[in-house]
């Protein structure tokens, strides 16, 4: 019966691949938790360094950072961050997708391009591309943290700030919920006072307050900023850890559901062939009967 051998070998080879599925989908399960704490967390520090940098940016309108001036500069840059580690459905491609589309857009208005990858499937794509990779940051583990970003990233503040590229562009999967994950492609800088304004008055209502500053304002100000971007990137890498857990604790719900549906069918075959097979000696052995 070296058919039913063979099925029941697929059976438990899927029945293995299964109770790997589901143990991955319980680590996800409790990652994800982890995760989404840690997002909500920066949360707070993000709104209070937007609202402060906010206020400082009307107070001294006389005074514009360099974070806040464009330039006809004909490149710019891409903060591309993905996921260290696959098996998390199609959320990397969806983010990749959507910075393709923005490379050919440009490349067809005569802008070239600089990235810098955080993660490594971002950063293998863009080379695949062959796209100019300046600088990157993979093995974050599952907690971010801002010193491990902040070389990389700054590689891009420097060269806007040098007037070496016109814009920069943030590139993250942004978290709603459990089942639903965005792409997201939002411009960092330069900063615009007034989308800092409006971000900080949808975060609450606000009031205008006066600073006592030290040493000067400009160099509060120049600090605030860099601070406030620095933030953002914290906040985006957040948002990708969480989303990552949750894509694929709901990747490999479905994987184990499917191993478990494969599993029923190979049964069903194997019961098939079985009968056949039993069937078929009984029929011999009647047959045998009857001609003795």
């Amino acid at each position: 019966m070296a058919a039913g051998k063979e099925i029941r070998g697929k059976i438990k080879s899927v029945e293995n691949t299964k109770k790997i599925t589901k143990a991955m989908e319980m680590v996800a399960a409790s990652k994800m938790r982890k995760a989404q704490e840690r997002m909500r967390a920066a949360r707070p520090y993000s709104e209070k360094v937007r609202n402060i940098a906010a206020n400082l940016g009307k107070a001294h309108p006389d005074y514009k950072h360099a974070f806040m001036q464009s330039n006809d500069s004909r490149a710019c840059g891409f903060i591309v961050v993905t996921t260290d580690k696959g098996l998390c459905g199609g959320m990397n491609t969806n983010v990749l997708r959507n910075v393709t589309g923005k490379l050919r857009e440009l490349q067809t208005a005569g802008v070239s391009a600089q990235t810098v990858a955080i993660g490594n499937k971002g950063l293998g794509f863009l080379g695949r591309i062959g796209a100019k990779v300046v600088s990157h940051a993979t093995h974050l583990g599952d907690t971010p943290h801002l010193e491990k970003l902040i070389g990389p990233v700054k590689v891009l503040l420097d060269a806007f700030a040098k007037g070496e590229i016109n814009a920069v562009y943030l590139c993250y999967t942004k978290f709603i919920n459990t089942m639903k994950q965005e792409p997201v492609v939002q411009q960092l800088l330069p900063l615009s006072a007034v989308q800092m304004q409006a971000d900080s008055q949808a975060s609450g209502p606000q009031r205008d307050w006066d600073y006592i500053y030290e040493p000067d304002a400009q160099t509060v100000i120049d600090e605030m900023l860099t601070r406030y971007v620095e933030a953002l990137v914290y906040q985006a890498v957040a948002e990708n850890m969480a989303s990552e857990q949750s894509a694929r604790m709901v990747a490999m719900k479905a994987a184990t559901d499917n191993a478990g549906s494969v599993i029923g069918e190979l049964k069903l075959v194997y019961n098939k062939t079985r009968q056949a097979a039993i069937t078929k000696e009984l029929s011999e052995i009647v047959a045998g009967a009857a001609a003795v």
